[in-house]
Order: C-alpha cells, then structure tokens, then sequence
C-alpha cells in the first residue's frame, strides 16, 4: 500500500549493536522507540522510551504464534487484550476506550458498525521481506473520533504490528527475522504401501459398497461363483431384507447369473439343515430380454427364424415374499408361446370327407309277400321307414333274384 510521506511515518530497522533490538527510526534518522524481544521459555517483548529508556509498554503470551497475546500500559497502566477474530482470514482485535480496532494484513482499521471502517495505519514491506519495514499513522482520520489518549494508542498500534511480526517469523521461521529465506526442499517424504488388494466375498462387498443397491448384486467375471453365491446369502440372511436381486453385467455373464443363483439356494438350503430347521421358501422371478444388435437380413435359403437366441441381460428376484407385479401375465405368456404352434390363415382349408349316409340292405323275400305286406290292414305308411329312392331301387333289384326257381 502507497505511503504519504507527509503523514507521521516510522521505519523498522535491526539495531546493529543488539540481534534482539529493533529501532522505530523517523525519516530524519532519529530514533523514535526501541523495540527489545527477551529470551525465555514464554514471549514477551517490550518498547522502550530512546531518552529516557523508560519502559512504555509490553506484550505476552506463552508462545509467539499464541492466538491471544496481552499488552500492558505504563505510566499509567491499563492493559489491552489483543486475539485472533479470524477463523478464515486474517484478522487481530483489540479495544481503545469506547472504539474497537482491528489489523487486517498491512492495514489497522477503527470498526464503525454499521458504518463503514475507517483506516487508522497502514504498513509497507520492504522488497523480499516478511515483515513491515514502514509504518504510517493516519492522524487526519483519528482526529475525526473522540480519542482521550492519542499516544496510549500510538503505542499500542505499534506494539500489536511488533507482535504480528514475529508471528510471522514464528510460522514462517527465517534465520534472518527480517530476511525472508529461501523455501527449504526437504525430502518428501516415502508414500505409504498401498493397501492390499482385497480378494473373494470381501472384493465382493467392496465393488457393491459405492455402485449398486443395498439388496442388488450385480455379476461380472471378476468373482468366483462362490464368491458371489456366498455374498448375496448374506444378504438374504438378514431378516430386514425381504428379496434380492441378482443381475448380469454383461451378455457373458448371463449364464454365470443361473449358477450364482443356484449356490445361493444351496447354501440357504445347507445353513438351515446345519441349524435343524425348515427351510424357508424362496420365490424366485426371472426377467430376462433380448436385444437385436442390428438390422437383420432376411435370408430364405438360411435357417430358420424361429432358431434359439440367448437372452443379452439376466435378472434374478429371490424373495421370501410374494410378488405378484412380478408374475407373468396372460399377454407375456401368448408371447412367449411356442414358435411351432399353427397360425390362422386366410387359404381356405381342404374340405373333409364325410361318410356315407347308412343305406338300407336289400332283401330276398318273394316277391309275393311284399304284395300281401302292402295289402295287410295293419300295415300303413308310418310303419316301415322310409327307404331312399336308390335303397327301393336296390330292394326291386335283389328281389328278381330272389324269386324260387321253377
């Protein structure tokens, strides 16, 4: 951030005589403060009066990168608390009288809510450097507010920028606290082994714990039969599962899917024999269907249309529940009726040939008692049957012959 240079501006330098000394020096070159980190277990830092060498402020905490740090006043004393208010910026707090201030980066602002902030001190840091090497109190923006003590808080603005600096050296750890060293490349350090790939019913549990259903097992080449059997009885051994469904992956793997469903009622069947109880009927609801992969061309000298062609999916319901969206309908079973049963066709069929009619045999009785039977009283029209045109034909023809030789 620009600095103007008319405003009451203080530049940070190393003593030379004292690594643990840091002057706030004018522009002209006069020593303003003197700035003294001691040594010891806990931090603690303190700012001097160059003149007089009286001691005008300090600040502690029990660690240089502590979230909470508090800087005490003399002459006359008070005591600021100064903490971290930021979880996910940068952002240091602390309270002056009736006003509150915060630091946000190279900036220190008086807090106005809902107001806008107001910028009290900015910061400049020197090229290649972590730590501000320039400091600028904004004195035409506090005269704005009702401040009592001016110079209690010059002091405390500047010894809360002293202690952000060295949390800034206690993150960052330079050799140099106002050199910034170059990044250190250690050695990475070795990856950890790779886990050992899991094999059987456990690969099995694995590939259906992020993909599929709770209920659904999905069958592929990777996994043994068993495997796969072992898995999905499991899953039917849990009382809160009423059915599951077993399913091909691929076109490949439909036959795989009848024997996988088999080992699982074998080993449903086994368990309930080992426990000494019934075993507990399954229902089981078989979908399959038959995808064409392309336009077929009809060849009349090739086989038949009617020829078997496996099912490209298999899917598998083994409930202990009944289904009945599951049965097959009336209309699936008329669809699924056998190619070789005789279709209706417009020709008309070959007319069958009917027997026939029973014809009357023809008698030999003379000649003489059939007149006497046409004469007799009791005899009328109702009494024979009526004999057809060509039967009384016959009947006259055999009666010729039937007459006694003379």
């Amino acid at each position: 951030m620009s600095l103007d240079h008319n405003l009451f501006t203080l530049n940070i330098v190393q003593n030379e005589g004292n690594s643990a000394v840091q002057d706030l020096v004018l522009p002209s070159g006069a020593i303003h403060y003197h700035r003294e980190k001691e040594a010891g277990q806990t931090y603690r830092i303190n700012l001097f009066d160059p003149m007089s060498q009286s001691l005008l402020a300090s600040a502690t905490a029990p660690h240089a990168s502590s979230k909470h740090k508090t800087i005490e006043l003399y002459n006359p004393s008070h005591v600021v608390e100064f903490k971290s208010t930021g979880s996910l910026t940068f952002r240091w707090t602390f309270a002056w009288e009736e006003h509150t201030f915060e630091w946000k980066k190279e900036a220190c602002y008086l807090i106005r809510k809902p107001d806008p902030a107001v910028i009290v001190a900015i910061t400049k840091e020197a090229q290649a450097r972590i730590k501000t090497s320039t400091v600028q109190i904004l004195d035409y923006n506090l005269n704005r507010f009702d401040i009592a003590d001016r110079k209690g808080l010059e002091i405390t603005i500047l010894t809360t920028l002293l202690t952000l600096q060295d949390l800034n050296s206690a993150n960052h750890g330079p050799s140099d606290p106002f050199i910034l060293s170059p990044p250190v490349h250690a050695e990475a350090p070795p990856p950890p082994p790779r886990p050992v790939p899991k094999t059987g019913i456990d690969r099995v549990a694995e590939m259906h714990a992020i993909h599929y259903e709770p209920n659904e097992v999905i069958v592929n080449e990777e996994c043994s039969v068993e495997n796969y059997g072992e898995y999905a009885e499991g899953l039917l051994a849990d009382d809160a599962m009423l059915f599951i469904t077993i399913r091909s992956a691929t076109p490949a793997d439909v036959p795989k899917v009848l024997h996988v469903v088999e080992q699982v009622k074998r080993l449903r069947h086994k368990r309930d024999v080992n426990a000494g109880m019934l075993s507990e009927d399954l229902h089981q609801y078989v979908v399959y269907d038959t995808k064409p992969t392309a336009l077929q061309r009809i060849k009349l000298d090739g086989p038949s249309r009617n020829a078997y062609t496996p099912p490209s999916s298999l899917t598998v319901h083994l409930s202990k529940i009944p289904m009945p969206e599951l049965h097959p309908s009336a209309m699936a079973l008329e669809n699924h009726s056998s190619p070789e049963t005789p279709m209706s066709s417009s020709t008309p069929s070959t007319p069958s040939i009917r027997p026939p009619l029973p014809q009357a045999r023809a008698t030999s009785a003379p000649h003489e008692r059939l007149q006497a039977g046409r004469s007799s009283p009791l005899n009328h029209e109702a009494s024979l049957p009526a004999i057809p045109r060509q039967s009384q034909q016959a009947a006259s023809f055999g009666s010729l012959w039937g007459r006694p030789r003379k």
